[in-house]
């Protein structure tokens, strides 16, 4: 192309200035494409203003891949330097394309479950469709791993909406959403030996298409795909397929057969080395006799049917293999007509050996040259319409399209080519560079599943943040549209906190206590829940599946246990003046009375909380003996970093501190009062001793 850009293609085609180079790299031939779009709308065509074909000098391309990428260069720059001398100006930029034969195409199914019914929205079926391709490139990735592969390309096929099939989605209401999605890969080693080839030739990619895009263009009108229609491009090492139907390509694929196979039983029966082979094949389409030299230099004339005796069989088994893989790719089934381009095809019988195997009239087979060229304007005189020319006219033809080319960025600071489909954005570029949808989109830890008093619950985990995106240093996002040569940075997203709750952070239940009249006190206890049968307190952290019941009662031994007492099995223990014993159930605001025998001073932890005359405080109410004789021993001790003198006792409990310490409980909200001697957890009735260290403080 000579130095245009797409605005000035616009402006300068109508009067020819704007050239368009497109080259057709083929296994046998390179094709050299010079010309300029005239007209507009409708009345578009194209002019060719120069055309060339070479062959290469050795077998640099086997199949349609590039084996000696310094060989097609040199070919290339052969039919680059007859192009010039032809339209008198230097060639810069070209448009090729990559052959079908390194397709790989995965069809996938996922679906997306939504925890009750969801309106479907625009965004949603994106990101199902990110599924798809995500699944799909694993896929490939699996079958071949060996190899790096390049998403170029999706079409979703069907949609499901709770089970049902769908032809679109939005708007609706689902629990349950499916697709079954096409998704087309590239390796990147093709990618790149084209690329190779062509900067060794001093020239520079301007599109990359894929060769049954580029023949399909062609070959097929949009208002032909509609129709469910085969194209089949014969070339000399491959052929390559491509099915349309409901107004798109529906797939693609190849089979490693073509023109060459059919040249090679020619060299072996006569004797002739290969180029002459394969005029002899293209003399027996066209002639009665063919005259060819054999490597004895001995001439021979024979008549065209002594050479399809030869190229038949071949040409069957060609057949054949197409045929099936057309009904693979249109799942199982024919389809309503076929078109054929590629000089492969031109041999005896194709088109009715295809129509044949299909099982469809032979009139719905045909090669497509002339007829789809009537917009094709020639300037050289000696060009004949006819299917070879079909692929590199249509390469040409897709860079006014700009709709298939590969754009060079970078990401995350590699430099990446990315292929351009007409809407490629930025998710499409983190997929193909292996980023996972888990490191796209924010991530909600896993939730806690579990039942309380009979009712299913559950604790979400947090959702995390979604992935930080820039383009060229500004803030982006994945819907972003890529742009030539952007620098993108992606940060992957993050997973939130994992759920977590105690009992006593559940809704309603961070300060439930129950209250007892004990010996004329009202004393709060913090209610406890059984968890799986066991009895847990407030600061128990639920786990996956627990079944928790809260109790709303305790035993008049538990109360006892709470409150750090010892009660005297002597006397009579009433609870609502009914005598009772410690296994007696005590539920909320009953009355127990009972007589104190002493404190548990084996209890590490303890507390509980009384009302006497409004004061709030813990209580020490253990009866002294009337007959034991009290010393006074006074003792210093540090509560919470307040040095505090304690008298009038020959011995000191915990509880004792409350004289001299102002400490309220019903400052606490429900929280648990923590008590430590010395750094040790202690219960009220721990003994203390001069110089000892006391914290208290809620939890």
């Amino acid at each position: 192309m000579i130095e245009i850009q797409e605005k000035e293609v616009e402006k300068t085609e109508e009067n020819g200035a704007g050239l368009i180079f497109g080259l057709d790299i083929g296994t046998r031939n390179v094709v050299g494409t010079v010309g300029y779009m005239t007209g507009e709308s409708r009345q578009r065509g194209f002019h060719v203003t120069a055309e060339v074909s070479m062959p290469h000098r050795t077998r640099a391309m086997l199949d349609g891949q590039i084996h000696d990428i310094q060989r097609v260069a040199d070919t290339i720059v052969d039919v680059k330097k007859a192009l010039e001398e032809m339209i008198k100006a230097p060639l810069n930029d070209v448009c090729i394309a990559a052959a079908g034969r390194v397709l790989r195409t995965v069809t996938t199914r996922v679906e997306m479950v939504f925890q009750e019914e969801t309106i479907i929205t625009g965004e949603i079926l994106n990101d199902l469709d990110l599924m798809g391709i995500d699944q799909a490139q694993r896929d490939v990735q699996e079958d071949n791993p060996k190899y790096q592969f390049y998403c170029v390309g999706y079409s979703v096929m069907k949609y499901y909406l709770n089970g049902e099939i769908f032809s679109h989605l939005e708007g609706h209401k689902a629990k349950r959403i499916e697709e079954v999605i096409i998704v087309t890969f590239l390796p990147a080693d093709v990618v790149e030996g084209l690329y190779s080839a062509v900067e060794r030739a001093g020239l520079s990619v301007a599109n990359l298409t894929l060769e049954p895009i580029a023949a399909i263009n062609l070959a097929i009108p949009e208002n032909y795909r509609m129709l469910n229609i085969a194209l089949v491009d014969v070339g000399a090492g491959t052929s390559d397929i491509c099915v349309t139907k409901d107004g798109t390509i529906a797939a693609y694929g190849m089979i490693p057969h073509a023109g060459d196979e059919l040249t090679e039983p020619i060299v072996q029966q006569f004797l002739c080395d290969f180029d002459t082979a394969e005029q002899v094949k293209i003399d027996s389409v066209t002639e009665k006799t063919v005259t060819f030299t054999d490597i004895m230099m001995i001439e021979h004339t024979i008549p065209a049917e002594e050479v399809w005796k030869y190229t038949d069989p071949v040409m069957e088994k060609i057949t054949d293999e197409v045929a099936e893989k057309i009904k693979e790719l249109n799942g199982g089934k024919t389809v309503a007509a076929a078109f054929i381009v590629g000089g492969g095809g031109k041999v005896h019988n194709f088109c009715k050996s295809l129509a044949k195997k299909l099982g469809i009239a032979e009139e719905r087979v045909a090669l497509r040259g002339e007829e789809v060229m009537k917009e094709v304007t020639f300037d050289q005189k000696d060009i004949k319409k006819d299917p070879l020319l079909v692929t590199p006219i249509g390469i040409c033809l897709n860079y006014y399209e700009q709709t298939n080319s590969f754009i060079m960025i970078r990401l995350n600071g590699e430099r990446m080519k990315i292929y351009d489909n007409g809407h490629v954005r930025i998710i499409d570029a983190a997929i193909q560079a292996g980023f996972t949808t888990d490191e796209l989109f924010p991530r909600r830890a896993k939730e806690i599943r579990y039942r309380f008093d009979g009712e299913e619950r559950m604790i979400l985990g947090d959702a995390g943040d979604g992935a930080v995106i820039t383009m060229n240093g500004e803030p982006a996002a994945l819907n972003t549209k890529l742009r030539q040569s952007a620098d993108i940075v992606i940060t992957p997203s993050t997973a939130g906190e994992e759920a977590k709750k105690t009992l006593s952070e559940l809704p309603g239940l961070s300060t439930a206590a129950l209250e007892f009249r004990i010996n004329g006190q009202t004393i709060r206890c913090p209610k406890f829940f059984e968890v799986n049968g066991v009895i847990e307190p407030g600061s128990y952290e639920i786990k996956e599946g627990d079944v928790i019941e809260s109790r709303n009662f305790y035993t008049v031994a538990q109360i006892a246990e709470f409150m750090d007492v010892v009660i005297s099995e002597d006397n009579e223990i009433l609870v609502n003046r009914v005598p009772s014993t410690l296994d007696t159930l005590v539920y909320e605001n009953f009355n127990v009375e009972w007589t104190i025998g002493g404190y548990d001073r084996n209890d590490e932890e303890g507390d509980f909380e009384s009302e006497s005359e409004g004061e709030g405080r813990v209580g020490n109410a253990a009866p002294k003996s009337e007959d034991k004789t009290k010393l006074s021993i006074p003792i210093r001790v540090t509560v919470n970093d307040t040095e505090i003198t304690m008298t009038g006792s020959d011995e000191y409990i915990f509880s004792d501190i409350w004289n001299y310490y102002d400490f309220n409980l019903n400052d606490g909200n429900g929280r648990t009062v923590e008590t430590r001697v010395n750094g040790v957890k202690a219960g009220l009735a721990a003994p203390i001793h001069d110089g000892d260290k006391i914290e208290v403080f809620w939890v």
